[in-house]
């Protein structure tokens, strides 16, 4: 008796042959439990291979899930990240600005060197225990200091107006001596040059070369330009503040009526016009309209 075994284990097929019919009979048996078992194991292999498979597929999808959410937590942070470093340069442009400011006010205000340094942190300490700062927290101390910036920014430009007023100010208020010399005659009550007995007079002299320079005691317009009697060549200067200024006597005018003058700027030229016993300037201050003593403004420092 002839048997032929065909399997996926085998290379060929295997001829078997059996003289007896009881021990072919045993070994077709035989045959047959092996090859059971051998689709057995192979079912259940292709079985375990499938679960693997399986179990692969839902960790990768796990990890997928994983890695986009990680992808979007990174960007959510950049995003953050970008908002805050939009926010630092804004204010660093802030404090760049009040610092140019605060340098500026420091020399209009003429500040002592070193009492306001706007080019140095003030210094800071404290036993503080430190700790991490949220987000949520570090943007919400950003636009407070992003208000207190914007606060001291109105201060200073304040502040800074009122200085630049000030410092106009000082520029139209009469200071300093308008001519080289001594005062020769006070202001107030004194006997006629003429020996006409007591007179007012309503300004001060200075007792000066013939040519040498009549500056303006404050910038301003000149309101008037020419002779006037008993004073002989006259500048005035109405500073605009109140304050007005006589220069008297001159031997030369240098300005005319409407010419802006600076203090300082020459305006004219010591001599001896009008009723005058010699060389010398006369010089008188009016504020709002009424004769002041000029003595008080001649040793005032220009501002």
């Amino acid at each position: 008796m002839n048997v032929i075994i065909a399997a996926n284990f085998l290379r060929s097929p295997k001829k078997l042959a059996f003289d007896q019919p009881k021990v072919a009979a045993t070994a077709l048996g035989a045959v047959a439990l092996v090859l059971g078992l051998a689709f057995t194991a192979g079912f259940l292999a292709r079985g375990a291979d499938g679960a693997a498979r399986a179990e692969i597929a839902k960790l990768q999808a796990e990890f997928d899930q994983q890695a986009r959410e990680l992808a979007a937590a990174r960007d959510e942070a950049q995003l953050e990240v970008n908002a805050i470093a939009a926010r630092v340069g804004e204010l660093q442009a802030q404090a760049n600005r009040l610092n140019a400011l605060g340098d500026r006010l420091t020399q209009v205000g003429k500040l002592k060197d070193g009492e306001f340094n706007f080019n140095e942190l003030p210094g800071q300490g404290g036993a503080e225990s430190a700790e991490d700062v949220p987000a949520g927290d570090l943007l919400s101390s950003l636009d407070a200091l992003e208000a207190q910036f914007a606060h001291s920014g109105r201060q200073l430009s304040v502040l800074e107006s009122m200085l630049f007023n000030q410092k106009l100010e000082n520029k139209r208020t009469p200071a300093g001596m308008p001519a080289p010399g001594y005062i020769s005659s006070r202001y107030g009550g004194r006997n006629d040059p003429f020996g006409r007995g007591r007179a007012h007079h309503a300004g001060i002299d200075i007792d000066a070369n013939s040519g040498d320079p009549v500056t303006a005691a404050a910038e301003g317009v000149v309101s008037f330009s020419g002779v006037r009697s008993g004073y002989g060549n006259v500048v005035e200067i109405d500073h605009g503040n109140g304050y007005k200024t006589l220069y008297a006597h001159n031997s030369a005018n240098l300005v005319r009526s409407g010419d802006i003058v600076r203090a300082g700027q020459q305006i004219a030229k010591v001599g001896s016009t009008g009723r005058s016993t010699g060389s010398h300037l006369h010089f008188e201050v009016q504020l709002n309209g009424r004769q002041v003593n000029p003595r008080q403004y001649l040793d005032k420092a220009r501002g």
